[in-house]
């Protein structure tokens, strides 16, 4: 698969390019704006990494041009940018953005985020009869995404939308740990008005229905001072 990498910053563009060149994808690299969308009409990428902050032609105007393409609009796009304010993220969802990646990052959540978004469009791709039903098992736990359904130690377990998504959201990450802000993102958008405690309180009811001793969490783990993962 073919991924566009469009920054200024020539450091973070072989940066970007080699972790995923190392994971076997290619690449095609721009060092502004308008490059990079007329490198994106003429090579049809994957994905689109996408900076904020460029010449020419900032990623707000790239991502909406890409947007209206009719050939382009499918392609999945993340916002790599230094800026962490929530107007710019809610600016660059509003626009199509899929997912947004702030700097300094860690390669390898950049890879494990375009990994999601590319899975996602095969999945989206494909004749419902034939997509897979991509059953994640930890342990004793047991999702089915597509019917929604969740087993612990083979009892079906009930729980609300947003405890699904929650848990779903860190099974398909396990190891990875999630600050309760990037939780409150990409589960609750930002109509939460409660803050990251809206997080805390839906963890512990998720524990409840999913541990054996909640007081010693088996699947969900708190890291000090971070958030929360899943242990593997």
């Amino acid at each position: 698969m073919l991924i566009l990498v469009i920054d200024d910053e020539p450091h973070i563009l072989e940066l970007v390019r080699f972790n995923l060149e190392k994971e076997g994808f290619e690449t095609a690299l721009a060092a502004d704006g308008l490059q990079g969308l007329e490198m994106a009409r003429g090579l049809k990428p994957d994905l689109v990494i996408l900076d904020l902050m460029l010449p020419e032609m900032d990623g707000y105007q790239v991502c909406r041009e890409l947007r209206s393409d009719p050939q382009l609009t499918g392609v999945p796009v993340i916002m790599l940018t230094a800026r962490d304010q929530e107007l710019d993220k809610v600016l660059g969802f509003e626009l199509g953005a899929d997912d947004y990646v702030t700097k300094p990052f860690s390669p390898r959540e950049l890879l494990a985020r375009v990994k999601a978004q590319l899975r996602r469009r095969t999945a989206a791709a494909l004749p419902a009869e034939r997509r897979p039903e991509s059953e994640i098992r930890i342990a004793d736990l047991v999702i089915r995404p597509s019917r929604f359904e969740v087993e612990v130690r083979g009892e079906p377990v009930r729980l609300s939308r947003k405890e699904f998504n929650l848990l779903l959201l860190m099974a398909s990450h396990p190891g990875q740990v999630f600050t309760r802000d990037q939780l409150l993102e990409r589960i609750w958008g930002y109509d939460a008005v409660d803050g990251t405690r809206t997080v805390d309180v839906h963890v512990r009811y998720l524990r409840r229905k999913i541990e054996e001793d909640p007081a010693h969490p088996r699947y969900i783990e708190t890291v000090r001072g971070l958030g929360y993962r899943m242990k593997g």
